[in-house]
């Protein structure tokens, strides 16, 4: 990764007292006293789903009609989205990893678009006497949606409330590339090669799509620091190819015939008016064009998502194995990490190196991207349409 600008005047606002003056990598060990889970939240009932949207879109004023078009989504499984349950069990098994590590750290978990609200969160912590959190937002990879929005809300619920100068929150890097993310991605994807080579079928007729949620193009492009040429796609996009490289080196390695298995970067849920780009290609449209490639079987990995939730088990789940079935092929989509132990284990390793102020060099990572930085650099992922937010964790614009 190049070099990356951190001006030490530019004061990092909410931040702890290591975080504040900007590097990008903080050496320097923090007594931080809870954890804050941050999650995107989903609808629990078919009376929360067009509310639960309305906070999603908010400010765009997107009507009750539109809404109601994604809202089938929901609707399909009883209203109720998995991603709340999800992240109760992840809470559950941070705190098992932490009392197993002897870490005496509370876990206070707040969402972003349905209760518990981040604002709740923040509250019972700082009711607790929990002041200096360290946030973890489950998104592994660097946007807007994916990062800055999260830092943009915990700004919003700390400025000008009785917890502004009071509560800091510093949030963990993104952890798109740490062993503990990625490795349910290798393992699913050498066990749904391997059954596919043992089927009979040749590794150059099985085709690996690691998919991700699509983002306006223009957001792509804006993602991570400035000062760094990403390409097309930006920040976002880079790191996506190179974890998904990384998982094909490695099941090559586990599995040598799947040296020869072709794979590719593909999107899905996209969203917004047809005029507007947004990253491609998706997911179903190139699934419909393997069989013209020659390939029979397709592996469908989930290489940009944490857990099972909705765009999981609708746009993969449903749609994309749709999609298979109609071009007549072999189908298979591997594990999220979910709240298996190498991830669990990995999310605590990200807290403990902040504890420990542990150098940049001697953290874990898989790609040569890592380690990404604990501040976010100035001017990353801007919101083009609503331009830059007051945010926490990182310099401002």
């Amino acid at each position: 990764m190049a070099p990356v600008n951190s001006p030490e005047s530019d004061a990092v606002s909410h931040a702890s007292p290591a975080a504040a003056a900007g590097a990008p990598h903080i050496e320097t060990p923090v007594a931080y006293d809870a954890i804050l889970l941050a999650g995107f939240g989903g609808p629990e009932g078919q009376e929360d789903v067009i509310p639960f949207l309305r906070n999603v879109t908010r400010g765009r004023g997107i009507p009750d009609e539109r809404l109601e078009e994604v809202a089938h989504h929901y609707r399909a499984f009883g209203g109720i989205s998995p991603i709340n349950a999800q992240n109760r069990s992840l809470k559950a098994a941070l705190e098992a990893e932490l009392a197993a590590r002897a870490i005496d750290l509370p876990v206070y978990w707040g969402n972003r678009n349905w209760a518990p609200y981040l604002e709740d969160a923040v509250a019972e912590a700082a009711g607790n006497g929990h002041t200096s959190l360290i946030a973890f937002a489950t998104s592994a990879y660097s946007s807007f949606s994916s990062c800055r929005q999260y830092r943009e809300d915990f700004s919003r619920v700390l400025d000008g409330t009785e917890y502004d100068g009071v509560v800091t929150i510093d949030k963990i890097r993104p952890f798109f590339d740490h062993p503990g993310f990625v490795q349910a991605f290798v393992e699913g994807v050498d066990d749904a090669v391997r059954a596919r080579l043992d089927e009979g079928i040749a590794a150059e007729a099985i085709h690996v799509l690691f998919s991700t949620h699509s983002i306006p193009t223009a957001d792509a492009q804006r993602s991570g620091p400035r000062d760094v040429d990403w390409g097309e796609g930006g920040a976002y996009a880079a790191q996506h190819e190179a974890v998904a490289a990384w998982v094909m080196e490695q099941v090559a390695r586990l599995t040598p015939a799947a040296a020869d298995v072709p794979w590719e970067l593909v999107y899905q849920s996209r969203s917004g008016p047809p005029t507007q780009p947004w990253l491609e290609p998706d997911v179903c449209d190139v699934i419909s064009e393997l069989p013209q490639r020659g390939r029979s079987a397709v592996v469908v990995v989930p290489v940009g998502f944490m857990s099972d939730h909705m765009e999981v088990l609708w746009d993969l789940d449903t749609e994309a194995k749709e999609a298979a079935d109609e071009a007549g092929l072999l189908f298979a989509r591997t594990p999220t990490p979910g709240v298996s132990p190498a991830f669990v284990a990995g999310i605590v390793d990200l807290v403990q190196e902040r504890l420990e102020g542990r150098p940049a060099g001697e953290r874990a990572h898989v790609t040569g991207l890592g380690p990404w930085y604990d501040v976010c650099r100035p001017g990353c992922c801007e919101n083009i349409r609503a331009g830059f937010k007051p945010a926490a964790a990182g310099l401002a614009p």
